[in-house]
């Protein structure tokens, strides 16, 4: 007598066959969508901007002519807001971390935290905006200087560098902790000698990754009032300042069509920046990250 009924199980197994083709298929085609969409944003960007690509765009001011437009201002506008807001969003993204994971108490209050930090993440960035258009730009009076901007976005990507933080610093194990204090290091000593150096790598590439999505933001620069048209370098961080996001943006809302090809240059250079920030990011995670 035979316990296993041979049909039901083949009829069985080839329903789960035919499932699993059915869903790898479907993958397939969601993934090869999204490759061809891309490869068609990219071709046709390409093929537009590369003509104005040029080292003179690189180093000319916007200009009302398009073949004397350049993004030298928007790329040092940049530059001064990521200098603002990535040690700002950094030591108090990581303090934050430190305290949840190391000292906070873990009652309903820390949860509390935790699940609004989470939501705070995926908070629509123009709302950021006006949370710094009435806190830094009127009632700080900062106006509409890199200084705002830049405080402005650190609060856009704070959530984010929390989060990071903090899952560098749980992937730490136990083992670890108890070594140092076994040492006789006290708490202090264990965070800064033992936690600290082991989770900088999860925390740079987290860093890396949020100033990235700080870098192409236009929302949240364009509530408070971020110049569109500039034709000076920022001096200090009072000083007005655009930015490459913003300075594509104006392009593409010129009715000529050369401008759109010009828009379509600055996009490959944020891309280039993007890429490189984004390929940092992945050198660190692959480089110096320790697997315990």
């Amino acid at each position: 007598m035979s316990l296993i009924d041979k049909e039901s199980v083949r009829n069985s197994t080839g329903k789960r066959l035919t499932k699993n083709q059915i869903f790898r298929w479907l993958f397939f085609l969601a993934t090869l969508f999204g490759i061809v969409v891309l490869a068609t944003l990219l071709f046709r960007i390409f093929t537009q901007g590369i003509g104005y690509l040029d080292w003179g765009f690189l180093t000319s001011f916007a200009s009302r002519f398009p073949e004397e437009s350049g993004i030298k201002a928007a790329i040092v506008g940049s530059l001064w807001l990521m200098a603002v807001t990535a040690p700002v969003s950094l030591i108090l993204g990581v303090g934050t971390a430190i305290y949840l994971e190391e000292y906070a108490k873990k009652n309903k209050w820390t949860r509390f935290i935790q699940i609004n930090i989470s939501n705070l993440a995926g908070v629509p960035s123009i709302v950021f905006g006006l949370l710094g258009l009435t806190i830094f730009v009127r009632l700080l009076e900062m106006g509409r200087s890199v200084m705002a901007g830049g405080l402005t976005m650190s609060l856009l990507i704070l959530p984010i560098i929390v989060v990071a933080a903090q899952e560098a610093i749980r992937s730490i194990p136990n083992e670890q902790y108890e070594a140092s204090y076994a040492m006789g290091a006290t708490k202090w000593q264990t965070i800064r000698r033992v936690v600290l150096p082991a989770a900088i790598p999860g925390i740079l590439t987290g860093g890396i990754l949020a100033l990235s999505r700080a870098i192409g933001e236009t929302a949240p620069l364009l509530m408070i009032g971020a110049i569109t048209f500039i034709a000076y370098l920022p001096e200090s961080v009072w000083s007005g300042f655009t930015v490459m996001p913003i300075q594509i943006f104006n392009w593409t809302s010129r009715p000529q069509e050369e401008f759109h090809y010009v828009a379509a240059a600055g996009i490959i250079v944020l891309l280039i920046m993007l890429i490189i920030m984004n390929s940092i990011a992945v050198f660190i995670r692959n480089k110096f990250s320790k697997r315990y």
